[in-house]
């Protein structure tokens, strides 16, 4: 047996450890989360409580019939593995390494264990009595944001170690997840609907602002001028300044609230091509916050890249724009922007690369777009597009279509294809884009194909419906894709055999995870961040979407919607979603590090991560496990 360097026999109830043998533990201890945020008073009370334990390799530290948890652990040396009990139905381990605190949520929960803990080798830890912990959690707020939220302080430690490396790339002060409500602190400058041009005009210049808010009585927003109306609204109709600002003014002015986010003005922004947005509280206007406001120090910004795509001619032009939608999320990378934000802004750009050149080709083909909708598909359809991403879209055509219109639409379709895959969007090698016959069908056939799915559920219409069913309409009659995704609903809810067979589908892949609990990676030292991660996440939350009649499709968002319904805490579905986006994040960091396009963009060498992330993207597939052991247990009886 080989004993730590600093034995711990001093540390009981009725000895004090020396000063000396203090702060060596306490330089041992910083080396790890949450240790390192902590107060040296707060460790040392740690220490001062703890004892130390030695276990022999196979002996039990804490079982599910020991009753209520009394102790925390922490390992100094060896290890310890926790192996599930037989009602999980999982068979599963998590192992545990020097550094690291267990059981952490029986603690807090004041329970029994779930898991057996033991020994793998000559194992030393100190064991924090439970009314200890619970007062250390009372004094120090970072052991207790550590409790509660585990994985996401590990995540934070995550981003903060990536922002380190991408300091010098850092482009914004302002994270996208800021609420406006603290970007836009100052009240607009407004006035009323009577209000002369050369009073308004005036008010803009004397205070170097770029918009003139107009407001009723009550400060709501009635509509909004800013200085790029001018020349449109003013200047050459050769309107007298005394022109009451209401003539003149845009309405209905676009708003948001003070709860929205800088991603969500940022986004409206590119949306609509505007540049100010009023920010509301109950319907009040109380700030307003502009593009200056939210990429200041950005040297390429939301709206230049969505501008430049808007205003391309052909398809060489929206080339350089897909390189600069590249460039635009190396740059938030490199700010710290989370995954969610950096993959929805990824997408939202995609959406108006594709919906220009869709313009562009049905202008040249004689298409009536409006007569159509064009569907996204798979990760684009989730709004959770990575850069290394091919094509999966389709078409719904009017039921009427006739079959010269059809031709004429497939013709359309696959020139569109064709050149989404000059633009850096290869082919879909499954075949699956509105090109072709099988994905460009008329409103009644999709609803034959869709209901054929659900009530059938052969291997192929399983796999069919995991690409088609997370749709979202991109381009012309959205109506048809809302109606079809109600229907879907109401059927997928009424029929539990295809949810099962959908679920059973998903428990066939798995977490790559030994029987140790850790990461088991091929004989390359690779593991493939998209089919044995994140794909986990998105199977189960459009399973318990579809099977609760939930209509979104960003797994984000299922997510959310489905952890009330389940009865979960917060922080257990909360844990699911950092655990989706932290395999998101190193998605992203593979893909936008890379030089030249990589072969396999998901691929990542385990031995190249840091030691925080290798623990993130451990627990990350330690919470993909058990999301599926809850989805086995609700769906495989």
């Amino acid at each position: 047996m080989t004993e730590p360097d600093q034995p711990l026999s001093l540390l009981s109830a009725d000895l004090s450890p020396s000063s000396s043998l203090l702060a060596n533990l306490r330089q041992e201890m910083m080396r790890h989360p949450p240790f390192a945020q902590m107060q040296a008073c707060d460790l040392d009370f740690f220490l001062k409580r703890s004892q130390q334990h030695y276990y022999a390799p196979g002996e039990i530290l804490v079982a599910p019939d020991s009753g209520v948890v009394k102790q925390l652990f922490f390992i100094r040396q060896g290890a310890v593995i926790g192996e599930r009990g037989l009602a999980e139905l999982s068979g599963g381990a998590f192992h545990y390494e020097p550094g690291e605190l267990f059981p952490v949520s029986a603690a807090v929960a004041q329970r029994a264990v779930s898991a057996t803990y033991r020994a793998t080798a000559d194992t030393f830890v100190l064991a924090l009595p439970l009314d200890a912990m619970q007062a250390l959690a009372a004094q120090s707020p970072p052991f207790a944001d550590f409790l509660n939220r585990r994985i996401l302080k590990f995540l934070d430690l995550s981003w903060r170690a990536l922002q380190a490396a991408y300091a010098t790339q850092a482009l914004a002060e302002q994270s996208l997840e800021t609420p406006l409500g603290e970007v836009a602190r100052k009240a607009p400058v407004s006035c009323t609907p009577e209000t002369p041009l050369r009073q308004a005009l005036g008010q803009m210049h004397k205070l170097h602002i770029g918009s003139m808010l107009v407001t009723d009585e009550g400060i709501r927003p009635l509509g909004i001028l800013t200085r790029y109306d001018i020349l449109g609204r003013v200047t050459l109709p050769a309107l007298p300044l005394d022109t009451p600002i209401s003539q003149v003014m845009v309405r209905p002015v676009l708003t948001l609230t003070h709860e929205h986010t800088a991603l969500d003005a940022a986004l409206l922004m590119s949306e609509h091509g505007i540049r100010h947005v009023p920010v509301t509280r109950g319907g009040v206007a109380v700030g307003m916050v502009s593009e200056r406001d939210l990429f200041a120090l950005q040297r390429l910004s939301l709206k230049q890249v969505s501008t430049s795509i808007r205003g391309a001619g052909d398809v060489d032009t929206l080339k350089r724009a897909a390189q600069d939608i590249r460039r635009f999320a190396h740059s938030l990378l490199g700010q710290g922007v989370h995954a969610r934000q950096l993959t929805a802004l990824i997408s939202h750009l995609n959406d108006v690369l594709t919906r220009r050149l869709l313009e562009m080709k049905a202008l040249a083909h004689g298409i009536d777009l409006s007569r159509l909708c064009w569907l996204a598909l798979g990760s684009e359809g989730r709004g959770e597009q990575t850069i290394a991403t091919d094509q999966d879209n389709a078409l719904i055509l009017p039921d009427n279509t006739t079959a010269a219109q059809r031709e004429a639409i497939l013709r359309f379709a696959r020139d569109v294809n064709e050149s989404l895959d000059a633009c850096g969007y290869p082919l879909c090698r499954g075949g699956i884009m509105a090109g072709e016959p099988a994905c460009c069908l008329s409103l009644a056939q999709w609803r034959e194909r869709f209901m054929h799915w659900i009530a059938h559920g052969a291997p192929q219409d399983l796999l069919n419906a995991s690409i088609y069913f997370d749709f979202r309409p991109l381009v012309g009659d959205a109506a048809m894709a809302q109606g079809l995704r109600q229907e879907i609903g109401l059927a997928a809810a009424r029929a539990p055999r295809f949810i099962k067979q959908l679920a059973l589908n998903a428990l066939g892949r798995s977490a790559p995870l030994n029987w140790l609990g850790r990461i088991a990676s091929d004989d390359a030292g690779l593991i493939d961040l998209k089919l044995q991660g994140a794909a986990i996440f998105v199977d189960v939350a459009r399973i318990y979407a579809l099977g609760h009649g939930i209509h979104a499709t960003n797994t984000r968002e299922r997510l959310e919607a489905v952890g009330p319904l389940l009865g979960l805490a917060a922080s257990e579905y909360e844990a699911w979603i950092s655990g989706f986006e932290f395999l998101q994040t190193l998605r992203l960091r593979l893909q936008l590090e890379s030089t030249a396009p990589p072969r396999q963009p998901n691929h990542l060498r385990v031995d190249s991560l840091n030691n925080i992330d290798r623990r993130i993207l451990r627990e990350s597939f330690r919470i993909a496990r058990s999301l599926q052991q809850r989805l086995q247990l609700d769906y495989d009886r």
